[in-house]
């Protein structure tokens, strides 16, 4: 088309509001108009209600205890570091009992989690921690074996142990006594088999062929999502009256998700894009973590199987959000006091037994969600999984729809660039 401000030999003339509209557009900054367009051609979606359950309550079978005097993702509340009490003197403690406390599981999931302790240690020990077999040979004073115990920060800032003693995990006369009983330990350990020893016992392999509904039955979401795609909801409207060919609608998107959503100034993933587009075209209310929600999640992402993720990791929101996402990777959180990292950088925790569970490095995480996690029988969205990975270090976890978990997603999916989707994966 020719530019109507500059006439061609066959022109004669150029009406006014032609002339005054092309000056107009002209004085419009191009990535102003890129902006427009891009806002015409944004998804509808519901941007008042939160995308999940309210007010918010833990699941059924998890822990009920409220751990607000602990960090959390969007607070600071954990006691500050303060130095470990001085002994008057050499530990007293009962040895016996301190053995008991060592290997209780309820304790925090017990030194055993990270630790060989000798020739009782119990079954699957983990090794994210050094073995403390000998640890009575070491020459270590009691009160750096106290200080250790009670908070080990005194000693190493960078630890990853949780500070027992200033987070009331223990009292300080029962760390009399677990220092008492680690002064026992002289001799290594005879494990039954390579199996119980961490150091032998052979890295996981998941050989299990996820995309086979015979195995997985994760993959069962995948028809009855296609009966809620084509459903019609409250307006009349379903899923397939916009998007008939999901096989090619969708084909990639899943990979480009999560993303930073202007019109709600934070992170979206998959799961919250359900509940809000559903709510604003077929007037479902498929709030996040619902079955419908999870089906249709697993749905999408198993149409976009074999592509790459591909996030924004340019843009200026998605850039602060990554960011965002990366602090909160370190933040120390819960009674435990454990952060992201601290399991799953190879520096820290990562590619280590913690008791039984082999830790895994970031990447390579997130391309097989949502996943069926066959201990439990259930299908498990990654802020499901966000959640009790809170829970488990006793922190009190956040609502599904919550932004520091989109940060996260994103940071995550930051990492896992180029990845292939595999949905929905399959895990013990």
């Amino acid at each position: 088309m020719e530019n109507p401000v500059f006439l061609s030999a066959r022109t004669t003339y150029v009406s006014l509001s032609t002339l005054l509209g092309a000056l107009m557009l002209a004085a419009v900054p191009a990535d102003s108009t890129a902006q427009q367009k891009k806002a015409r051609a944004a998804a509808p979606m519901d941007l008042v209600q939160p995308a999940s359950e309210r007010p918010w309550t833990r699941y059924r079978g998890w822990p009920a205890t409220d751990w607000k005097d602990y960090n959390t993702l969007t607070q600071i509340a954990s006691p500050p570091y303060a130095p470990p009490p001085k002994l008057d003197g050499p530990i007293g403690g009962d040895a016996q009992n301190g053995e008991k406390l060592a290997f209780d599981r309820s304790r925090g999931g017990s030194c055993v989690a990270c630790h060989v302790m000798g020739k009782t240690t119990p079954a699957l020990p983990g090794n994210v921690g050094p073995d403390l077999s000998t640890v009575g040979t070491w020459g270590r004073t009691d009160q750096w074996l106290f200080d250790y115990v009670y908070d080990p920060r005194k000693i190493n800032p960078n630890s990853v142990m949780p500070p027992w003693g200033t987070h009331k995990l223990f009292s300080v006369q029962e760390i009399h006594d677990i220092v008492a009983f680690l002064k026992t330990l002289k001799a290594p350990p005879v494990f039954s088999s390579e199996l119980e020893n961490p150091a032998t016992r052979p890295v996981p392999v998941e050989t299990r062929d996820n995309l086979d509904p015979f195995v997985n039955d994760g993959m069962a979401a995948v028809e009855r999502a296609k009966l809620i795609y084509a459903r019609a909801g409250a307006s009349g409207k379903s899923c397939a009256s916009c998007h008939a060919a999901p096989e090619k609608s969708f084909k990639t998107w899943a990979a480009s998700m999560p993303r930073y959503e202007p019109r709600l100034k934070k992170v979206i993933g998959v799961e919250e894009f359900i509940t809000r587009h559903a709510r604003s075209t077929t007037g479902d209310d498929l709030l996040m973590q619902s079955a419908d929600n999870i089906d249709l999640a697993i749905y999408l992402r198993h149409l976009a199987n074999g592509t790459p993720i591909k996030v924004d990791t340019q843009s200026k929101d998605s850039a602060a959000a990554i960011k965002r996402g990366n602090a909160l990777m370190v933040r120390k959180i819960g009674q435990l006091n454990f952060a992201c990292m601290d399991c799953h950088s190879p520096e820290k925790g990562a590619n280590k037994w913690i008791r039984g569970q082999w830790l895994t490095e970031s990447k390579g995480q997130i391309a097989h969600f949502p996943t069926f996690r066959t201990s439990r029988s259930e299908i498990w969205d990654l802020r499901r999984r966000f959640q009790w990975c809170g829970v488990a270090i006793r922190a009190n976890e956040l609502p599904p729809d919550a932004p520091e978990y989109g940060d996260l997603e994103l940071a995550l999916a930051a990492i896992n660039q180029g990845q292939k989707i595999n949905a929905p994966g399959i895990r013990h």
